[in-house]
């Protein structure tokens, strides 16, 4: 399995969707980043602020990110 290092900071929980289709999602705050492997397997997309990968039980994670965004990109292109 490969891994890629990033420091995350606050991130979002997509808990599904609500009987009227929307979104329900928990916004967790974070102090500061923190270094995290992420298995590279689990990554569904990467924007210029967040990355979002897969989570428990079908939900997703959307986690705010340090680094440079073409330096992430580089990293998963490996």
């Amino acid at each position: 399995m490969e891994f890629i290092e990033l420091h995350l900071g606050s991130y979002i929980i997509s808990h599904g969707y609500d009987k009227n289709n929307n979104e329900v999602m928990a916004h967790i705050p974070a102090e500061k980043f923190g270094k995290k492997l992420i298995a590279v397997s689990r990554i569904k997309s990467l924007s210029e602020k967040y990355i979002l990968t897969d989570y428990l039980d079908g939900r997703w994670i959307y986690w705010e990110y340090k680094e440079d965004f073409e330096a992430v990109k580089m990293l998963l292109k490996k």
